[in-house]
């Protein structure tokens, strides 16, 4: 019998993670892209923080209920039949953006975008790990992930503000949608379905029968991936959100400095999503996501207390984000499909994005706006704060679930005259 090391198709790998890493790039640029500009669009449209509190936290709603059931359909009707049509509408409903008339109707807009992006995101990590070996497991889900940060909160921030000189902000949004349509229909003609007996190869329990949706919750990590991706996306979401104004009306930066600064939320995610997966691999998980929020509890609380120094506040966010992100990109990725059946693994990345998004994503924004709007924006950081100390708890209970590290473990447990 031949090793899947052996009949490996690394062309396919390849092609697949590279598309399904463009297309969550374009997800991160169609979600995020709103919130540099949202100081113009708030004195146009009279908008408050609250408002803001409001249009991101719907997105993250709707992006969390899809991506609970969503994920369960493409374990039943594979990945094609979500990733696609998914890719296909939000990238439409991001044009128009750029054209609702009223609060009303761009938080309709951005329900709808949430979701289809709710859709593509937990099947896209799963299609990523089933297109990889088993021992680059966590640098092409972090290589998929990366895209979101460094091209929706790295790129785009710079970008948008600098096209605003010679482009009205509404353009903006239908430019954007453009690449959206060319990633769907290269992955129409590149993406295959997975087969159940090659994914078991990639999880804890090597088991590719069937199960029902409920059964993930009998895997310790999925509840406690659950929390965690809750407290990671409630810093992920109110950080883009409010950081632009916070930089511009209580530290007085100009909206080109704004600019920069908040480009360290994508340059430092992209990096942490990129890097600690990948020394996920060699050292474990679980010993990953422990240093991972320790260092984004020490550097979000340097940031809290950061003077209007556009060097220094880059520096602090940058660090944050790079750990925020190598949690996100752990949990829902490696963590979750790892410790389930192969059955199972959409629906269980799916669960945990889904109930972090709805908690974190939905009702964090909404606490953060009333907070911003009642007691002054530079409180909104300490929620995040605090959503990473609850994070430690989570890290600290999971269980390990690194191929590589599982074996090294059970290596060492043999006798010595039987170890080979």
């Amino acid at each position: 019998m031949k090793n899947l090391n052996d009949v490996w198709d690394k062309t396919y790998e390849w092609k697949a993670v590279a598309l399904l890493s463009m297309g969550f790039g374009l997800v991160g640029i169609d979600r995020f892209m709103i919130m540099p500009l949202f100081p113009i669009m708030m004195h146009e449209r009279h908008f408050d923080y609250q408002d803001l509190g409001y249009i991101a936290g719907a997105l993250a709603v709707a992006w969390g209920i899809s991506s609970i059931f969503m994920g369960n359909l493409s374990d039943r009707i594979g990945h094609r039949k979500v990733i696609i049509p998914a890719m296909l509408v939000f990238s439409l409903l991001c044009g128009a953006s750029g054209f609702a008339a009223s609060l009303g109707s761009l938080i309709l807009i951005r329900v709808l975008m949430g979701l289809a992006e709710g859709a593509y995101t937990p099947v896209s990590i799963i299609a990523t790990i089933d297109a990889s070996k088993p021992s680059r497991h966590g640098f092409n889900v972090g290589l998929q992930q990366t895209m979101m940060p460094l091209l929706g909160l790295g790129l785009a921030p710079i970008l948008v503000t600098q096209l605003l000189k010679v482009v009205s902000w509404h353009w903006i949004f239908a430019l954007a949608s453009i690449p959206g349509f060319i990633v769907a229909f290269l992955l129409y003609r590149c993406l295959r379905d997975s087969d159940a007996k090659a994914a078991a190869k990639h999880t804890d329990t090597h088991d590719a029968s069937r199960h029902k949706w409920s059964d993930v919750f009998r895997y310790r990590n999925i509840p406690l991936n659950i929390v965690g991706m809750f407290c990671w996306v409630t810093n992920l979401v109110i950080l883009p959100a409010f950081l632009p104004s916070y930089l511009m009306e209580a530290l007085h930066l100009s909206i080109e400095q704004m600019g920069f600064v908040l480009s360290a939320i994508g340059f430092g995610g992209a990096s942490g999503a990129l890097l600690m997966p990948s020394v996920s691999d060699r050292l474990g998980r679980k010993p990953v996501m422990i240093i991972a929020v320790l260092g984004a509890i020490a550097f979000l609380a340097l940031l809290t207390q950061c003077d209007a120094s556009p060097a220094k506040l880059f520096a602090y966010l940058f660090m944050t984000l790079f750990f925020v992100f190598a949690l996100i990109t752990l949990t829902v990725g490696p963590i979750s499909a790892e410790s389930v059946p192969a059955t199972l693994m959409t629906t269980a990345s799916g669960l945990v994005i889904g109930v972090g998004e709805v908690f974190g994503g939905g009702i964090a924004p909404a606490i953060a706006g009333y907070v911003a709007k009642h007691f002054g924006i530079e409180h909104t950081m300490h929620l995040g704060l605090g959503a990473l100390l609850i994070g430690f708890l989570v890290a600290v209970s999971l269980k390990e679930t690194a191929p590589g590290r599982l074996r090294g473990l059970a290596s060492a447990s043999l006798p010595s005259n039987i170890v080979k």
